[in-house]
């Protein structure tokens, strides 16, 4: 690869980066107030979500230009930031399980569905890359996880309205944490076999 073409690539990822996330700085901002307004950890969950992948997002930015082990480095923080974000949301699950709440199933189906398409948006992005290295592949899992749990989201309000309850909300918190719980170890996984992929050697040797 020439270096201009090198200078150009790098150049859509940030342009795309960038944009990822802003979009998800939005979006934390959007969860996070109505959370607190409508009383639901699930959208909280969503929103500390956003807002942990907006961070990572700003890393990968300067991982761009960094090297390969650098990138790892990165990836590996990313990781390690959506297991300490799961724990958070498990905590808050549990203390609002006995403490009582009253989520408002209209609110959460709204913010769920404006943060499902922007981030079908930022899957699109991300999806146009090409030679994704290790940063942007766990930009892409957030961006799905995102999507994913955006549907969890709904799904709680439409029960809670239904229902009255407030245990779909915490599930759904929960699952959204198990779901960033996953993609933390996956992101670890992804890093550790990115080290074997450039020795070329396998995974144990």
């Amino acid at each position: 690869m020439s270096e201009a073409n090198f200078n150009l690539d790098s150049a859509k990822k940030r342009r795309t980066l960038w944009i990822v996330l802003w979009l998800n700085v939005a979006i934390a901002a959007g969860f996070l107030m109505s959370g607190l307004i409508g009383d639901s950890n699930a959208m909280i969950a969503n929103g500390l979500d956003n807002s942990s992948d907006a961070i990572v997002y700003g890393i990968s930015l300067l991982a761009l230009s960094r090297s390969r082990s650098w990138k790892r480095g990165a990836a590996r923080f990313s990781g390690v930031m959506l297991l300490i974000f799961a724990g958070g949301v498990i905590l808050d699950a549990i203390r609002r399980y006995f403490e009582g709440s009253d989520p408002v199933g209209a609110m959460m189906m709204t913010m769920a569905a404006v943060a499902a398409v922007v981030n079908l948006l930022s899957l699109y992005l991300l999806k146009k890359l090409q030679n994704n290295d290790v940063n942007l592949r766990a930009a892409t899992t957030f961006s799905l996880n995102d999507f994913v749990a955006n549907g969890g989201v709904i799904l709680a309000g439409i029960v809670v309205i239904w229902t009255g309850s407030n245990l779909p909300d915490l599930l759904v918190g929960i699952a959204v944490a198990g779901i960033a719980l996953y993609g933390g170890i996956d992101i670890l996984r992804d890093a550790h076999m990115d080290i074997h992929e450039e020795r070329g050697t396998q995974h144990g040797e």
